[in-house]
């Protein structure tokens, strides 16, 4: 190589580098990790004590999952936890986000311990801080306790509420000397209108709108009391919050009349589960559109819901609304998606990376939240292995891409992201779509377990290692 040709590759070089530390660096101390769910890799349904979820008898109904599976074994993580720590050190990442099985600590949901079920999650814990991999919990995600399910009709009694924040409470104590970041609830919006609205998720309802609308309240009022809980038994800088997957309005042209009616339409379309734990009060419109259907409630219910947080953790992979300013008085008007939106593997997951962007800062602005983390992002991806053996998934990296440049993008306006969980750490059981929809920066081989990187693993591990995006 010439000189000049060598002096030429170093500026280029340079100059990229340079490109990148201006334009698509992180701030400092960022938090780069991947997340997991209890019910959908853990397997084990029936060892050491566990008790049976709401999950465990959807699953085994007829026609309930798509590709006719069950999440008895699913990813075998309980009897493999140290070789799945291994891969999230690999990866660099040195944060984790998972979830612990409700009826996994108390078999029946209430009444008696399961000493064996905690001890999982110990062995877990200290496996991961060994690795030099700090622990993010999350206490509910979806599995609900059978036994709570039979005695007081799952969520639609305000008596799981309670139930909840017992849970949260004994296990609190248990984990706060290693656990500093507590999640309560994830994607309340799901669990209600899929589980009890078009009922494709456990427990398979189709209830009217006013007992949906009570069971939402119900989630939040469990977060609420949970949140006390864990303030009231956790170790001194336990922190706590929600992760939620919000409606996530963008302006569809970003002129001052369309991010403000974008915002009044995240206030808005958020108002029965994170504007009410962000204000303390269900609004005015979201009363007025409810009319008869609107949840019962007591003032203290709403004190409870309000309870101080430290954080809201996001679940971000898609627009749900592209919105621009309203007439005739409306604040805002959605606008309709065609049929021939783009959309990844997962047909409900429409293509939208600015939706990444606008979610931590209507957060941010809306409600002056001071700490935010990405509690999920991902893709499924027609995922295969290549004849040698490798898992090409470039359209997940563009994904992933085309995301992070977007969150970039808020971090560098000083929007108060701490941190970023990957969906997923690797494939696993996808509720109604089975082991259909892959999620994973591995690729597990369900017959065999064996874990195989993708190429979306090399990706992320170098975002981590450079701090920015590639």
């Amino acid at each position: 190589m010439s000189a000049t040709v060598a002096e030429a590759a170093q500026k280029t070089t340079t100059s990229a580098r340079l490109f990148r530390d201006s334009k698509a660096a992180f701030p400092t101390g960022f938090r780069w990790g991947t997340a997991t769910s209890s019910y959908q890799i853990e397997g084990a349904v029936n060892e050491d004590g566990r008790g049976p979820s709401i999950w465990d008898r959807f699953t085994h109904l007829p026609g309930k999952i798509i590709d006719h599976s069950t999440a008895d074994v699913a990813n075998d993580h309980y009897h493999r936890y140290k070789e799945d720590v291994q891969l999230i050190k690999e990866l660099g990442a040195k944060a984790y986000r998972f979830s612990i099985a409700w009826p996994r600590v108390f078999p029946e949901g209430s009444g008696t311990p399961n000493a064996k079920g905690l001890d999982f999650y110990q062995r877990l814990l200290d496996e991961l801080l060994a690795n030099g991999i700090e622990p993010f919990a999350t206490l509910y995600h979806w599995d609900l306790p059978q036994g709570i399910q039979d005695r007081y009709d799952g969520w639609r009694s305000r008596d799981t509420a309670k139930a909840f924040a017992d849970y949260a409470g004994y296990v609190t104590e248990r984990i706060s000397d290693r656990v500093k970041h507590i999640f309560t609830i994830n994607e309340c919006a799901r669990l209600v209108q899929a589980g009890f609205g078009t009922g494709i998720d456990a427990p398979g309802l189709n209830l009217p709108q006013k007992e949906i609308n009570q069971v939402r309240h119900h989630v939040a009022l469990g977060h609420g009391l949970a949140v006390q809980a864990i303030r009231a038994h956790g170790r001194s800088g336990t922190r706590v919050g929600p992760a939620e997957n919000m409606e996530i309005c963008i302006p569809a042209i970003e002129t001052p009349a369309n991010i403000r009616a974008a915002e009044t339409a995240t206030r808005e379309l958020n108002a029965g589960y994170l504007t009410a734990i962000l204000e303390g009060k269900y609004t005015d419109a979201f009363l007025a559109y409810a009319g008869a259907n609107a949840p019962s409630f007591t003032p203290d219910d709403l004190k409870a819901i309000a309870s101080p947080i430290d954080f809201v953790g996001i679940n971000v992979y898609m627009p749900n609304q592209y919105v621009v300013a309203g007439e005739n008085g409306n604040p805002f008007a959605l606008l309709p998606f065609a049929a021939t939106y783009p959309h990844m593997d997962s047909n409900w997951l429409r293509i939208g990376p600015e939706a990444m962007y606008w979610a931590p800062r209507h957060v941010a602005r809306l409600w002056n939240v001071k700490s935010i983390y990405i509690t999920e992002n991902g893709t499924s991806a027609a995922d295969q292995p290549s004849a040698d053996g490798k898992v090409y998934d470039i359209e997940r990296i563009m994904y992933l891409r085309n995301y992070l440049t977007q969150l970039q993008r808020a971090t560098s306006e000083g929007v108060p992201v701490n941190g970023y969980f990957l969906w997923s750490l690797m494939d696993n059981f996808e509720w109604s779509d089975g082991y259909d929809k892959r999620f994973g920066l591995y690729h597990v081989n369900f017959e065999t377990q064996q874990r195989t990187p993708k190429l979306s693993a090399s990706f992320y591990r170098e975002v981590i290692k450079q701090n920015a995006v590639v």
